[in-house]
């Protein structure tokens, strides 16, 4: 969705990003309509510089006007899909800035689901995270996709196949493959899919 290239000279793009039968890129989009849809995670943690509870209200607040209880009640159901609950449930007043890193991600999670957003783009969700930090995001994740469509960005070849229903490989921003996840890491069609699994390439 980076439009910066629209501030340098002689760069133009073509093309759609449909959503939901229409294009995102149409100049009369609402954006920030389709911020209450789209839910995006980064490959840093940036919870904001507020309480866990304001992390995950203050989203809400942009969209919806809840009681106090409905609030409370919709930060707890956040943080219970992001399997933090139990962790911060006594600390909802601390800064979630003081959190670990990788609570600090799943509370960026609890805080993108709590608008209820229809699609979940992850880039790089664990690149900053230590190994038992990504097993539990990736445990959220396998957990959340029952529920919400999930696009991941990542170079871990073996994140991917654990994770993801579907894969998509690309090279120098073109789609060289796409298929189910299984077939990809198992028989990929392509050669150049072949030479980056097997370490040929890449």
């Amino acid at each position: 969705f980076n439009r910066m290239f629209d501030l340098y000279p002689n760069q133009r793009a073509e093309g759609e990003i449909r959503f939901n039968g229409r294009n995102i890129l149409d100049p009369s989009q609402d954006v920030n309509l389709l911020r209450a849809k789209v839910g995006m995670v980064f490959q840093k943690p940036t919870p904001f510089p507020m309480t866990i509870f304001e992390n995950i209200a203050f989203g809400v607040r942009l969209y919806e006007s809840l009681s106090g209880d409905a609030m409370q009640e919709r930060v707890e159901w956040a943080l219970r899909k992001a399997a933090l609950w139990e962790e911060v449930k006594d600390k909802l007043g601390q800064s979630g800035l003081s959190l670990s890193g990788g609570q600090q991600q799943r509370l960026c999670i609890a805080r993108m689901v709590a608008v209820k957003p229809e699609v979940l783009l992850l880039d790089e969700p664990t690149s900053a995270l230590d190994p038992i930090s990504t097993a539990k995001v990736e445990e959220l994740v396998n957990e959340l996709k029952d529920e919400y469509t999930i696009a991941i960005v990542t170079h871990n070849m073996q994140q991917a196949a654990r994770i993801s229903d579907y894969t998509a490989y690309m090279y120098l921003g073109e789609l060289i493959e796409f298929g189910r996840t299984d077939e990809i890491f198992i028989k990929p069609k392509k050669k150049a899919t072949e030479d980056y699994i097997t370490g040929r390439f890449g």
